[in-house]
């Protein structure tokens, strides 16, 4: 079948003006190569070892906001291209939020487990973040609790979360500090 390219951020979140962060593209096949885009725009400076392609942001401004996409070609053939990754660029002015997990970094298979991202200020939402997931998950507003009730080896990882007000003008938080849950 045709091959699939994940895409993701490294480290995730929304980046402040003058920060860096990598967009990674992985696909399972490794002998072709990749294109990356942003909009309709190629950008070439696209390093690639073997299956993985990475496009380094440094020094970041707001010309770097936008969605961006793989492309994964063999020959002159395009077999596969990654979902849109969208890329944020804001002053982040809110304090730096603080991630743990219970009941700790290290579970069994099945247990429960619950992240607990403060302190989250009136009228803030959160995000969870799972590095190499492009997708972040939305914390309840209750307390920035998030419950996985049945941990599976797949969500092991680096996790972060990152805060941002609710009201008209969203103003973003740094990302707190990374975890690692492992799952045995």
């Amino acid at each position: 079948g045709a091959p699939t390219i994940s895409i993701f951020q490294k480290p995730p979140g929304v980046i402040p003006p003058g920060g860096s962060a990598t967009i990674c593209c992985i696909c399972q096949r490794s002998y072709g190569r990749f294109v990356m885009y942003k909009g309709s725009l190629r950008l070439d400076t696209l390093k690639q070892s073997g299956n993985r392609a990475e496009f380094s942001i440094s020094n970041a401004t707001y010309e770097d906001r936008g969605p961006y996409i793989c492309h994964y070609l063999e020959g002159g053939t395009v077999l596969a291209r990654s979902d849109e990754l969208d890329i944020f660029v804001e002053e982040l002015r809110l304090p730096r939020p603080d991630l743990s997990v219970l009941p700790g970094r290290k579970v069994t298979a099945g247990a429960a487990v619950m992240f607990h991202c403060t302190p989250t200020p009136p009228s803030t939402g959160c995000f969870l973040y799972l590095e190499g997931q492009i997708r972040a998950q939305l914390l309840p507003r209750e307390g920035g609790d998030y419950n996985l009730s049945h941990v599976q080896k797949g969500d092991s990882g680096r996790y972060s979360c990152q805060c941002y007000t609710i009201h008209d003008l969203r103003e973003w938080s740094a990302v707190s500090n990374t975890l690692d849950l492992v799952v045995r």
